[in-house]
């Protein structure tokens, strides 16, 4: 006689499932609201902003730099490369041209980003919880970037297994993904942080380090510095990198340029941000009591920090701050906690909020 099968999806299923019906609102949301107002909101997603950037390295190579009316210089070195790699082969092999082929990795990469995020959710907490935390990934309030040619996707994906493959044990496996993170975004610091400080605490407590640890350690920060050096090569200048970034706006102040744009701001606008910088450190500190794993503990603070003490335009931080999907580990638990139905309400009020804000900023200023 064959064992009984469950009527219900697995719980992959429904992380996968649920993520990508998110995803697709969006897009409906975006298709409806363009053909509204008349505008082509498909090429918002592939041929504006830093999509741009990376379909000219893909078909050119680097080397693209412009010089604005107040004399500052942006060259195509602040974009990492594994993105516009990826486009260059795809669109070589496939009959697709290289902003099509981002949309294809960027897409690809989001569904592997919610599968990750969903194992890493299901090994901390519980499956039920690793369901909600890959959807509530799908309708984070700039999630819509999640649709575009952007590298948002690929860098959380790369991260979500690598931080998976070391609560797992498998620290080669970590290691090169972490490499792989490296070529993709500048917040892969947080990531080899991340792994680093994994590896010195089991050292302390263990006094010993197994092979793989160290070897997934030494192959951890391989990719970042690899393109770091490659700009320092080509630039002639040991700190060229950081010179580019520092063009584009991009520098560390520790937090000077958030102040001064939020003492800049009238005060409702000033106290809103304030609130919402405060709902952000509290939603840290239930990362905190939730005892999340070290490595995930680490990366999630580390991707935050990040996305905070530059002197980027402050429009662009809760964009960074995406990849940092552990904040979304103790409001999962919670929904986890009720009944289906009213986790499935929430989840689908945020979906339609979160379509609508995505609409509405990609047909109009765009992401920053």
């Amino acid at each position: 006689m064959p064992p009984p099968t469950s009527r219900f999806p697995s719980p992959l299923l429904l992380a996968l499932g649920g993520y990508v019906l998110t995803r697709l609102l969006g897009l409906a949301v975006l298709a409806g609201a363009a053909a509204a107002t008349g505008k082509d909101g498909f090429h918002r997603l592939s041929g504006r902003w830093d999509s741009v950037w990376y379909v000219r390295i893909a078909e050119q190579g680097y080397g693209y730099r412009i010089t604005l009316p107040n004399g500052d210089v942006h060259s195509d070195l602040a974009f990492f490369p594994l993105l516009p790699a990826l486009e260059r082969v795809l669109s070589a092999a496939l009959p697709l041209d290289a902003a099509g082929a981002g949309l294809l990795v960027s897409w690809t990469a989001s569904v592997a980003a919610a599968w990750g995020i969903f194992r890493c959710g299901e090994h901390v907490v519980s499956a039920r919880a690793g369901v909600l935390l890959a959807v509530l990934w799908g309708v984070y309030p700039t999630a819509f970037v999640q649709s575009m040619a952007y590298t948002e996707t690929l860098f959380t994906a790369l991260a979500a297994w690598s931080l998976y493959a070391v609560l797992r044990g498998r620290w080669i496996l970590a290691g090169l993904l972490c490499a792989c993170a490296g070529l993709t975004r500048p917040t892969a610091a947080a990531l080899i942080a991340a792994l680093g400080v994994t590896a010195v605490v089991t050292l302390v407590r263990d006094r010993r380090l197994p092979w793989r640890t160290v070897a997934g350690v030494l192959l951890a920060p391989l990719g970042w510095l690899g393109y770091v050096v490659y700009v320092g090569v080509r630039e002639s200048g040991a700190t060229a990198y950081f010179d580019v970034q520092a063009a584009w706006g991009n520098s560390i102040d520790g937090g000077v340029a958030l102040a001064r744009f939020i003492a800049s701001l009238p005060w409702p606008a000033s106290l809103g941000l304030c609130a919402a910088l405060a709902l952000l450190a509290w939603l840290v500190v239930l990362c905190v009591r939730q005892r999340q794993p070290l490595p995930l503990l680490v990366y999630t603070v580390g991707v935050v920090a990040v996305s905070l003490v530059g002197a980027a335009y402050f429009g662009s931080r809760p964009r960074l701050m995406m990849p940092a999907f552990g904040l979304l580990l103790p409001p999962a638990a919670a929904l986890a906690r009720l009944r289906t139905g009213t986790a499935a309400t929430v989840l689908a009020v945020l979906a339609a909020a979160s379509a609508v804000y995505g609409a509405f900023t990609l047909l109009g200023s765009g992401p920053p």
